[in-house]
């Protein structure tokens, strides 16, 4: 074997090795966050060109699948939370003088 054929064969474990980490990091973050309630897990729900249908399916959205992105989670299949901002205004005591 050259060395070219063994630095070939270094890239090729390298970009291996980057490729599983790469996966495995994916992995975690999708499991640390909740499950989706709506489409439980799957980053998918059924699209309204099947709810509303009379039997013939496909759209736009879904290119003809039936299936489209969760709008819950965006399609990535966790959930996220929302921000929500409340205000509370200070108590308006009108006493008489």
């Amino acid at each position: 074997m050259g060395p070219l054929v063994l630095t070939q064969l270094a890239t090729g474990f390298g970009v291996l090795a980057g490729a599983l980490i790469v996966k495995q990091v994916i992995d975690e973050n999708t499991t640390m966050g909740s499950r989706c309630s709506t489409c439980n897990g799957s980053g998918r729900s059924t699209c309204l060109c099947k709810r509303w249908s009379d039997g013939d399916i496909g759209c736009r959205t879904c290119a003809g699948s039936g299936r489209m992105a969760c709008s819950s989670c965006g399609g990535t299949g966790t959930g996220r939370p929302i921000p929500v901002r409340i205000s509370v205004p200070p108590p308006n005591y009108n006493r008489p003088s």
